[in-house]
């Protein structure tokens, strides 16, 4: 429980700092609309998304891969037609989004299991 709490949290905050960072495309009312983002984007990542991985792979092994970064964005601007207090102004800025939130995600996951190992050493 402690594990998707702390997932969960990671999501929110690479959310909100992605929305920052990007301005003007991205509108985020507050904070806690972040967490019904990261929310919506890990039930959109768990169901939808093998979905249209399945329903595309011809396209996606035609361009080695390239077009799961069009699904990302789909993801992302399903979940700003589901989200209120979310907008992202167009598919551009939504493949950018998945750009910079997967960066983002990567950089506090690592930032944590450093953390986290620090801790089991001593």
């Amino acid at each position: 429980m402690r594990s998707i709490l702390l997932r969960l949290l990671v999501n929110t905050l690479s959310v909100f700092f992605t929305a920052w960072i990007l301005g003007d495309a991205v509108y985020l009312s507050g904070f806690t609309t972040a967490i019904g983002v990261a929310i919506v984007l890990a039930l959109l990542n768990l169901f939808i998304k093998p979905l249209l991985v399945v329903f595309t792979l011809p396209a996606t092994v035609f361009t080695f891969g390239l077009f799961l970064f069009v699904i990302n964005a789909v993801v992302i601007m399903l979940a700003d037609s589901l989200v209120t207090g979310f907008t992202v102004a167009n598919f551009w800025w939504a493949l950018l989004f998945s750009f910079v939130l997967s960066i983002i995600s990567s950089l506090l996951r690592n930032l944590g299991d450093q953390s986290s190992e620090t801790d089991r050493r001593y």
